[in-house]
């Protein structure tokens, strides 16, 4: 499983990279505009942060398909590990087919519906990303479309994975998970939510307090 952040927030990913295990960071217009920094130098903190081998995410604003391409040469030329994310749209697929024939690794994004996204695979994306909970807010299922998308690309687009976006709560994400996508991003407060649990705190508070009855001081010995 490869798991994301989807964030623009360095202050955020610097403190979960310090101990889970991330594959990277997933980033989109909106997440760098409320960062209110430049994307080049958002990409270049977030890559300091996670090391060489993690992959990082970043979309085009092009309206065509050559303003995508150009855009994301001007990408990869910033980070050489990046993923470039392309809407699923009629550019977007032309963009796709153009930038996997010049070895750009892309995302289909903006996914709200199976097929389209089968149609950015097959085009060459090396990754689709169904938007969950907001096809959820549409009156949809966010969960059946990941494993409606899931057997489509095991049966006619193997080389490509779900990477599953949009979760409002942990049980989407397992949920995901289960219907067998290999990659989630998380937004940093739904993450932080998997390893909340008052039971947990309770119990640890409970061996702190019967080890310091019995021996006084929190040392093994």
């Amino acid at each position: 499983m490869e798991l994301y952040l989807d964030t623009a927030d360095l202050a955020a990913v610097e403190r979960l990279a310090a101990s889970w295990p991330l594959a990277g960071v997933t980033t989109n217009p909106s997440l760098v505009a409320a960062g209110g920094r430049p994307l080049k130098s958002t990409l270049r903190e977030l890559r300091a942060c996670l090391g060489p081998e993690a992959s990082l995410f970043a979309q085009v604003l092009g309206q065509t398909s050559d303003e995508m391409v150009e855009q994301a040469q001007q990408l990869c030329q910033w980070d050489a590990r990046l993923v470039v994310k392309v809407p699923v749209c009629s550019e977007g697929l032309g963009a796709i087919r153009r930038l996997k024939a010049l070895g750009v690794r892309t995302l289909g994004t903006a996914v709200y519906a199976p097929l389209p996204a089968l149609l950015a695979a097959q085009a060459g994306a090396d990754y689709v990303a169904p938007y969950v909970n907001r096809i959820d807010a549409q009156g949809g299922s966010g969960i059946v479309a990941v494993t409606e998308l899931q057997q489509l690309l095991q049966l006619h687009a193997p080389h490509c994975q779900v990477l599953a976006a949009s979760f409002k709560t942990p049980r989407q994400v397992l949920d995901c998970l289960l219907a067998g996508a290999t990659a989630v991003t998380l937004p940093v407060v739904v993450a932080e939510q998997i390893l909340q649990s008052p039971a947990v705190d309770a119990a640890l508070a409970g061996f702190e307090r019967d080890w310091l009855n019995a021996f006084g001081g929190l040392v093994l010995e």
